[in-house]
């Protein structure tokens, strides 16, 4: 075994005991836990930095009831917050030390998989919340590889930290797109109302591998058959009244991978079809709704789910699908409107657009808080100048001052993407009446699912537009994110708005909740007697701090080892 020398035998940690605060850590503190010796499989990590994250207090507030939790007893079993990590091998078991050399610094990717089942870090696995871990073979040794991402010295432990949200961010629109139906999956094909001769599937119909059809006339059932792959699984099915449909989704297995919807017209209906829609899935939208389609979608759903709803205004199935009709990047050159973006999501997809190479030409940022407004402008203005883009600012609680900015900027047909960071089932409802037609609305927020909004779906059809959502990340998008970072292509080290040290974890779970700070909070384990305070703060107790920052106070390596420094720790 190769290790540090002088390591300690306790570790500060938070456990988490239960659902809320009083049940974290122990009489509102960390508490002392053991620092072992690793395995031979096994790796001791000190941790450097731990981002809090709004899934952080979903954890805390729903406990044992948490999806990824139910069933675990928390005050016999803790687990333990903090899965935007980076951290350092301080200690390496036998079978590791010529794979990992102590000194040896990492990103940390949260959503681990074992034997195909999510064992997500911080979640299931104990987090980041703590001075020291252990690591096993889930963590190192995946069938995915390692979910330990190298970075160099050019990273501060935040910005390695923060690379993970950074990849939930870029995920959004990397991640989520399919051009065809599922490739061995199944589809269900429910029709409402279809001149049969006009039915066509130009594009995806070799994909599934069963197909259940409801509602289509001998003569339209004898074509679908003719389109599929040879060897697809065809079910026809007696049409289930809009009451039955879940029943009848679970008969056939729980639900489809695409959910092919021939000339639905009422609300109810395909607001029932939409909720048969599996994880990963697409509902396809097939011709022109007359008048506006106004469907209770869940907004939770397509967040975590990352469900699509496309469409197309003719009779051809496969119209909706191709790259053309599911752009899945921001339009280069467009107009985008993020909604929330004062917070520290929505600071980062502002951010996002602002640096990439062919990103919009104009950036609308909406909020209520106007002192979040403040600090969105001053932050990455300069940038948008600097980069030939226009940042504007807009506070607003509803569409309407939207409109009218994006009418002055031009775009009187509304935004090319809309981007919502902010749950409220009401502003998910005005945000889908900003896009222009071709528009991409991305839900990004995370509300819980069950959270159901309103949304007229007929623009899918005929207006080309899509709907869609998406949430966390996967370690290819994470190592991308690093490799950027890296090249000096993204700065992730902007999103830091404000620090504490590990005794402040708690009190930094509360200022997230209640928006205290417009950015990140970065906790530091190893600087226990650090308070939680803003950048700005910190900049006025430490001036080194600032000068290593410098005027556009970015958080950087500097600026960590001069902090470390003037609290007499080593880095």
């Amino acid at each position: 075994m190769s290790e540090t020398t002088n390591l300690p035998t306790s570790s500060l940690g938070w456990n988490l005991y239960g659902a809320g605060f009083e049940n974290l850590g122990r009489d509102g503190k960390p508490e002392a836990l053991p620092v072992p010796a690793p395995g031979p499989d096994q790796l001791l990590v000190r941790v450097d930095c731990v981002s809090l994250c709004f899934s952080d207090l979903k954890v805390l507030t729903a406990g044992d009831q948490h999806p990824k939790l139910v069933g675990r007893d928390l005050k016999s079993n803790p687990t333990r917050l903090g899965h935007e990590a980076s951290v350092t091998v301080v200690a390496a078991g036998a079978k590791l030390a010529d794979r990992y050399r102590v000194g040896s610094r990492y990103a940390v990717q949260p959503d681990v998989y074992v034997q195909g089942k999510s064992t997500a870090y911080g979640y299931v696995i104990s987090g980041a919340l703590t001075q020291f871990h252990l690591m096993g073979p889930e963590m190192i040794d995946s069938p995915e590889g390692t979910y330990l991402i190298p970075v160099d010295d050019s990273f501060s432990a935040a910005s390695a930290a923060l690379t993970e949200p950074w990849a939930c961010v870029d995920a959004a629109y990397t991640q989520r797109r399919r051009l065809e139906p599922l490739d061995g999956g199944s589809a269900w094909i429910d029709v409402s109302t279809v001149p049969s001769v006009e039915l066509k599937w130009g594009r995806g119909s070799r994909a599934p591998k069963r197909v259940v059809i409801t509602g289509a006339s001998a003569e339209l059932e004898s074509r679908l058959r003719g389109l599929l792959r040879d060897g697809c699984e065809v079910i026809v099915a007696p049409t289930p009244a809009t009451s039955d449909i879940a029943a009848f989704v679970h008969s056939h297995g729980g639900g489809f991978d695409d959910v092919i919807a021939i000339g639905v017209g009422d609300p109810s209906r395909a607001a029932a079809l939409l909720a048969a829609v599996a994880f990963r899935g697409t509902f396809n939208l097939v011709g022109r709704p007359v008048g506006a389609l106004q469907v209770a979608i869940d907004a939770g759903r397509v967040h975590y789910d990352y469900i699509a709803i496309i469409g197309t205004d003719n009779y051809d199935i496969g119209a909706a699908y191709g790259e053309a009709r599911n752009r899945a990047e921001l339009r280069p050159g467009g107009r985008l409107v993020v909604i929330g973006a004062g917070g520290p999501m929505g600071q980062m997809h502002v951010q996002r657009a602002i640096e990439m190479e062919s990103g919009p030409s104009v950036i609308i940022g909406v909020d209520v808080s106007a002192e979040r407004l403040g600090v969105l402008r001053d932050r990455f203005e300069p940038l948008a100048t600097a980069r030939g883009r226009k940042l504007v600012i807009v506070e607003a609680a509803d569409p309407e001052p939207v409109a009218a900015a994006l009418a002055a900027h031009g775009a009187p047909n509304g935004a090319d993407d809309v981007v919502v960071c902010v749950a409220a089932p009401t502003v998910i409802e005005g945000s889908a009446t900003l896009l222009s037609d071709d528009g991409m609305l991305v839900i990004f927020a995370g509300a819980k699912i069950g959270t159901m909004t309103t949304v007229d779906i007929a623009p899918v059809a005929s207006a080309a537009r899509q709907y869609t959502g998406t949430s966390g990340s996967s370690l290819e998008d994470q190592v991308g994110i690093v490799e950027r970072a890296a090249a000096g292509k993204l700065s992730p080290g902007r999103s830091v708005a404000a620090v504490g040290g590990i005794g402040t974890a708690a009190e930094g779970l509360v200022a997230l909740k209640e928006g205290r700070y417009p950015g990140k909070i970065a906790i530091f384990p190893q600087l226990i007697d650090l308070p939680l305070q803003s950048v700005d703060e910190l900049v006025a107790r430490y001036p080194s701090v600032g000068a290593a920052m410098g005027p556009d106070r970015m958080w950087n390596p500097g600026a960590e080892r001069a902090l470390y420094a003037e609290l007499g720790v080593k880095s």
